[in-house]
C-alpha cells in the first residue's frame, strides 16, 4: 500500500511542477500556437557534449551526440505538456540530427518530417544567413491553421531570435517568422 501512495504522490508533484510550468507561460502564447498564428521552436532535449564528434554521419547515429535518458525524458515531458495545452497533432519538423528527430518523435504527438533548414550549422558557421533565409521561406510557405512545432539546434535558434537556449527550451513565435524573431513566449524545458 505504501509503494502505491508513493507512486501517486510522486505522480500528483511531477502534474504539479508540470502545471506550473504551463502557468509560467504566456496564455496568448499558446492560443496563437494552437491557432496556427505563432510556431513552437524547440532546442533539441538534452545529448551530452558540444558539436559532433569528428567522425560524424549525418545517416549514422553512432556517430553522433544522442538524447540521454535526461533528453528523452525532457522530450516526452514537451508532449505531455502540449497535450496540457490541447495540442494533440502537430505538425513536427526537424532537423535530420538523430538527437532532434528522436525529440520529435520522444514527444509521442505525430510523425516527425525532416527539414534541411532546422540542420545545425555549428560547424559551418559561414552558412548561418543563408540557412536561416531557407528556413524563414520553408516555413513562411507552410498553410497556417494547424499547431507547427519546430525541432532545432542552438545555434540556428540563436540566428533567428538572438535567444540563446538551454537544450530542451522552446520559444513560442509569431508567424510569418523574421529575424530577429518575435517572440511571445519562452517555455523553460519541462
Amino acid at each position: 500500500m505504501a509503494r502505491s501512495s508513493s507512486k501517486a504522490g510522486a505522480w500528483f508533484w511531477a502534474l504539479c511542477l508540470l502545471s506550473g510550468a504551463v502557468q509560467a507561460g504566456d496564455e496568448h502564447a499558446w492560443t496563437a500556437l494552437r491557432e496556427g498564428r505563432a510556431v513552437l521552436l524547440l532546442r533539441h532535449a538534452t545529448a551530452p557534449g558540444t558539436g559532433d564528434p569528428a567522425n560524424f554521419q549525418l545517416a549514422d547515429c553512432r556517430t553522433q551526440r544522442n538524447l540521454n535518458q535526461l533528453g528523452r525524458e525532457q522530450a516526452q515531458r514537451w508532449g505531455q505538456l502540449l497535450r496540457s495545452q490541447r495540442i494533440e497533432r502537430p505538425r513536427i519538423l526537424s532537423s535530420r540530427w538523430c538527437r532532434a528527430l528522436d525529440t520529435g518523435q520522444e514527444m509521442g504527438l505525430a510523425a516527425v518530417e525532416p527539414l534541411p533548414a532546422l540542420d545545425s550549422f555549428f560547424a559551418t558557421q559561414a552558412r548561418a544567413g543563408e540557412q536561416t533565409r531557407q528556413l524563414l521561406e520553408a516555413v513562411n510557405r507552410l498553410a497556417r491553421g494547424a499547431p507547427l512545432v519546430l525541432v532545432s539546434h542552438q545555434v540556428n535558434i540563436t540566428a533567428l531570435s538572438r535567444i540563446y537556449p538551454a537544450s530542451g527550451e522552446g520559444l513560442i513565435l509569431v508567424l510569418p517568422l523574421s529575424v530577429p524573431a518575435r517572440v511571445l513566449a519562452r517555455i523553460p524545458p519541462p
